[in-house]
Formats: C-alpha cells, structure tokens, sequence
C-alpha cells in the first residue's frame, strides 16, 4: 500500500523503523548496518532500506528536516505501515556549559511554541514524552556499549536557531522549570504523533554545535558523528 510520498509495499517497511533527516546518512547506515539491505522507497530521495541487524528486520529511513516533513513520514509508517516503534536518529546544538560537542543526548520530553498539535489534533500541547519503555532499553544497551549518554529535555524548533533574528528572546521564553538542553526541529512531531497514535517513539541526538561555548562541528564531523547513536538505536531493538 503505497502512499503519496512512500511508494512502498505494505510489508516493506518493518515493524521497528530508525530515521534520520539526511537521505544519504540513511544509505551509509544501511550498506554498513544492514544485511540484504533492500530500497524500499526513493520518492523525493527520501531513502528507506529494509534488511536485518543481527537477524531482526528493521527499516532505515530519511525523515527530511522540520516539524512538518517528520509529521508526514511519521504519521505514515505508523498508519499505513503498522509501525510499532520510531527511533530518531540526529543532530542538535546545545545551550548550557556542561555539554560538549558530540556528546549524545537521550530525549526525555520535547517541547516546542510550534502548532503542530493544534492542526494535526485540535489540542494545544507544548510538551510530550518519548516513550519510557524504549528509553529504558537505550539506556540499557548504552551501560552494555560503555557509550555515555546525557538524559534531557529538548525544544524542538519551527526555526533554526542559528538564523533567528534574535536568539536570546528566543531563550527567555523557554519554560526554566523544564531545564531545556539543547535545540533540534523534528522530535515533537515524532513523539506527538505516536502519542495520538499510541505507538512508541525515541529520539538520540549528537551535539554538533554549542552557542554557550561558539563551537560547532563541520559538515563532514557531522556526517561521522552517527555511529555510535546507530550502535545504540540497532542494539535496543534486538
């Protein structure tokens, strides 16, 4: 059952998916990851590959970037594809001293002033959770990987943050009681969405940027930065 912007079979897509924004990361993951790696969809380049990690089958697929693209493909796999569990593989940048670049953040709740709740369900919700149970087995496989985690929450943004015009209103108006980490564009959406659709979701974020400390990573860091979020993400679904 093909969809408008997922020209898979309904049984193409496994019951477990790992996303992440950049089609072409998600092609690395799969020819490293994955056994009889198979392209399972490619419209818009949204890359997706079915194979199997250690003999369970799992789907790796590009997600684009912003709220609105990982509400399409999100809300699809979950729908149409009988999608039991999303993890997010990605990139953010942090705003507080005690985390350093390429550290890996596990998100406990993403909150966001975008709308997104609002359009999709009639409800106005600015904060949800990822789902505790796949949370608890990350952790889990990370102490087995010896692969340190930071546990947060995180604000998941309609813009950039680099490009707002002003990026310490921006800061003022965080809720200070949710003791916000860091920033990226897609985790509300995800977790919003297997909410309303009582799936489960979990989002891995690699530090690539701190506008506390004016550091960030290159493109070509970025790209590399992935390995050890992979490791943890396939080992938590065997």
């Amino acid at each position: 059952m093909a969809t408008a912007h997922n020209s898979a079979n309904k049984g193409d897509i496994a019951k477990t998916v790992i996303m992440s924004g950049d089609p072409l990361r998600v092609k690395a993951i799969a020819e490293k990851y994955l056994n009889n790696a198979k392209l399972v969809n490619e419209i818009r380049n949204i890359y997706a590959y079915t194979g199997t990690y250690k003999g369970k089958e799992v789907t790796i697929m590009a997600h684009g970037m912003g709220i609105p693209s990982m509400g399409i493909y999100s809300y699809e796999l979950y729908k149409f594809y009988d999608v039991d569990k999303i993890i997010r593989l990605g990139s953010c940048g942090t705003y507080v001293d005690n985390i350093n670049l390429l550290d890996i953040i596990l998100v406990q709740n993403s909150y966001t002033e975008s709308n997104f709740s609002y359009t999709f369900n009639n409800e106005k919700v600015n904060l949800v959770a990822g789902s505790e149970k796949l949370n608890k087995k990350i952790e889990e496989i990370s102490k087995k990987e010896r692969i340190n985690i930071v546990k947060g929450n995180v604000c998941s943004t309609d813009c950039f943050d680099w490009y707002m015009t002003d990026l310490n209103k921006f800061l003022e108006r965080l809720p200070k009681d949710l003791n916000i980490i860091a920033a990226e564009m897609e985790s509300f959406a995800l977790f919003y969405t297997a909410k309303v659709l009582n799936k489960e979701a979990a989002c891995l974020l690699t530090v690539v940027d701190s506008h506390y400390k004016k550091q960030e990573l290159s493109a070509e860091e970025r790209q590399n930065s992935i390995d050890q979020m992979t490791i943890l993400a396939l080992e938590s679904i065997i």
